[in-house]
Formats: structure tokens, sequence, C-alpha cells
């Protein structure tokens, strides 16, 4: 029938284009090439001679008699007419006879319109300041759709079904709703009874595995790589992986960062920020102190000898702020905010000491007749927020007397006069 037998050539290449065994079966190529086909398609950004070559390997594979002769003798037998060619057929014919239906356009070519996309299933992934200044990995588990295997997505055993009677295969259902005289408000809303398939499967032909609902769940664990120097809001993309349903191109399952807070670190951009507050001591005659990185290093923190810090001084340490991402060798710069702490009150011999080392007083200083000229006064504290509810307080008391003074005012109060 086939002539001379030809030469052994090369036959693992089209298994390995599909990323599956020898031995695999018809459904593992089905599901290998799904994924590979709408993953690569010209239509969603991929490269249009990978997706040539995926269609032409399981176009051989997906034929028992082609794979037969590709397993025994490769591709060279089918490129000399054993089994009718090697893969001759348009790479979007093939796709569109395995979805049943063009996913990315109708008629006879699928390069027409485009198929509907199914939406991204987002994620919140809360991160430590510590892991996005190192970086990390979290292995998560979830669950999403997946095209049952056993009936291919067709939800029956036959591959048969009927339209919706409810929606008249439409897939939507009109609402008119009664708003007032002469006004109505019309809504169109997905058929509940068919989802918006507008399609309808007999309840003896539903696939036993997915009950008609083409879809089946998949329990499936990814790896999330949280970079070094990645920032709050970034999002994390896993494309195609989001929940399957037929004719549809898989969205995408995103994880968007949210950074956590952090008790000591403050960050802005690439930098970070840290107080810290130093004794009157400190500012004055020098400090050091230890301070723990985001990464667990130790950082000596000191002053240089005869410097004095004041109130509220802002001072950095060059390239030890955040990794930059993506250029992670570069970082920003830490800053520290100092606060003085000062003591409550001072003795009158540690006044005189202060006295003998600090710079003279700036007031110069009055003379008795000038004293008794003066009207002495005293200081006292005060609290802000109690000195605003106790004007509020005798604000509202001073209106309230005001109001009683008023005519007419205070208890006695005018009655309507009956009729």
């Amino acid at each position: 029938m086939f002539g001379r037998a030809p030469k052994k050539s090369d036959n693992t290449r089209y298994y390995e284009v599909l990323g599956v065994s020898k031995d695999a079966s018809q459904d593992d190529l089905k599901k290998a090439y799904r994924k590979a086909a709408i993953k690569n398609h010209p239509d969603k950004g991929g490269d249009p001679e990978k997706f040539k070559e995926l269609a032409q390997a399981y176009e051989v594979l997906s034929d028992p008699e082609k794979r037969d002769i590709y397993d025994q003798y490769g591709e060279d037998a089918l490129k000399e007419g054993m089994g009718g060619g090697g893969g001759g057929h348009d790479p979007f014919d093939i796709f569109q006879s395995f979805f049943g239906a063009s996913p990315f356009g109708g008629g006879g070519s699928s390069r027409g319109r485009r198929q509907r996309r199914g939406e991204d299933v987002v994620h919140p992934l809360k991160v430590s300041l510590e892991d996005l200044y190192s970086g990390t990995s979290k292995k998560l588990s979830l669950s999403r759709n997946v095209i049952c295997s056993k009936c291919s997505g067709k939800g029956s055993k036959s591959g048969a079904s009927m339209k919706c009677p409810d929606c008249k295969g439409s897939g939507m259902k009109v609402t008119i709703r009664q708003l007032g005289p002469s006004m109505i408000q019309q809504m169109q809303h997905p058929c509940n009874d068919c989802k918006g398939t507008g399609e309808a499967i007999n309840d003896k032909d539903r696939c036993p595995q997915c009950r008609g609902e083409k879809v089946v769940q998949e329990k499936k664990v990814v790896e999330v790589v949280v970079e070094k120097g990645m920032k709050d809001g970034h999002k994390i993309k896993f494309p195609g992986e989001a929940d399957e349903a037929p004719d549809t191109i898989t969205g995408d399952i995103v994880f968007v960062i949210q950074q956590k807070d952090h008790p000591k670190y403050k960050r802005k951009g690439d930098d970070l920020h840290v107080e810290h507050t130093l004794s009157l001591t400190e500012a004055l005659c020098g400090f050091q102190f230890v301070l723990t990185h985001l990464d667990n290093r130790q950082l000596l923190i000191k002053s240089n000898p005869g410097e004095v810090v004041k109130p509220d001084q802002l001072k950095a340490i060059n390239d030890e702020g955040m990794p930059i991402y993506q250029r992670s060798f570069m970082r920003g710069n830490l800053y520290l905010h100092f606060t003085v702490d000062f003591p409550d009150s001072l003795s009158l011999d540690q006044c005189k000491a202060l006295e003998a080392v600090l710079p003279p007083r700036t007031s110069a200083k009055l003379t008795d007749m000038e004293l008794d000229e003066c009207e002495e006064t005293t200081l006292h504290d005060v609290n802000i927020e109690e000195e605003k509810r106790r004007k509020q307080a005798a604000q509202a008391q001073e209106a309230y007397e005001e109001d009683e003074d008023m005519p007419g005012g205070g208890g006695q109060r005018v009655q309507c006069a009956q009729q």
C-alpha cells in the first residue's frame, strides 16, 4: 500500500512541541494543544511560527494512522506522502475545527472577528516590607474551572445541543419594567436557563462528569515570585490561567501586591524612613546605636565628634533604601528623622553647670528698676484639645443664655388660638 518502507528519522519532535510524552493519550494531546494553541495564537500576540508548528504536530498525532507512521518512520515518511502528508492544512482551520467554532472569528476564516475573552481573576497578595526588600516566593492553592475532558466542553455525551427555548438561542433576555405613566425601562441580561450560552442540553444526554456545565473544578498550586523592589499595587500575571469556558479565550490570574505596614520603617518610593529619638545628652554630646535593617543586617549609626543634632533634623545613608525593581543592584536612600527628648525639669545646680559650658543667654539682663515696672506672670502647661473643648462649652453656654434673655424666650410658648 505504501511501497518501500522509508528509513528511520526523528519521531519525537512533535511530542516535544506539544510538551507530552510518546505514550500520551488523546485527552492528553487535546489538553496540551488547547493550552498551547490559545497561548500562542497570533491574535493574542503569540508567535505565528510556533502556532503553525503546534497545529502541524497536533494534526499528525491526533490521527491514529498518521501517528503510527510517525512513530515508526518519523517526519520524512509523512513528507513523502505516507499517511496523507505532513500537516499541510491551514493551522487556523485546524484550530477552528478543534474548538468546534472559530474562537477569533466566524464563517470560513478564524481571522475575522475576535473571540470573546474570559474575565481575569484578581487576588490581593499581602506582602511584608521585608519580603519586598529581599524578594520571596509564595505557593498558593487556587480553584478554577477547566474544560470538561470527558465531553471536551460540549456538556453532552453525544456532543449535541439545541437552542435554549427560553431565550430562543440568543443567550440574552429582555426585561421591561414600568417606571411610571408612559415611562418604561428596558434591561438586557444573560438568560438564567442557559447562562448566556443560548444552548440547552437534554437531561438524559448530559455529560456525567460535568453534569452539562461544560466545565469542572480543578485545584491548582501556583508559585508567585515577589521580586526585590516591587511596590504596593504591582500586578503579577499568570496568562491564560483563569477560569476556562467553551469558545472563550482564557483570562489571566492576577495577583496585586498589598504592602503591609511596618512598625519601624516607612517606605516612600525607593527610599526608607526611620524615626529615632535622642536624649538631650545624645543630641549635644554625641550618640551611637544599632539599627536592624530589613534583611537583619546590623547597621551602626553614630554622630561625628563634636556634632550637635537639632530637633527634627533629617540625615541620610546613601544606598541603604529599597532595591530598585529590576535593577536590584541599585538602591534608594535610608533617611533618619531625629527627635530630641528634653528633660521635664533641671535643678539649680544642673542649670549652673550647663551655663558654664553652653553659650551665654541671648536675652539682655534687666535692671532692678525695669523689673519693678513689669507685671509678673505665671506660665502653665496647655492641652490644646482640652482648651478647644473648654472654649466650645463656654460659647454654647453663652448662646443659651442669650436665647433665654430674648423676648418670648425662656419657658413661655406661643400657643395657637383655638378657632
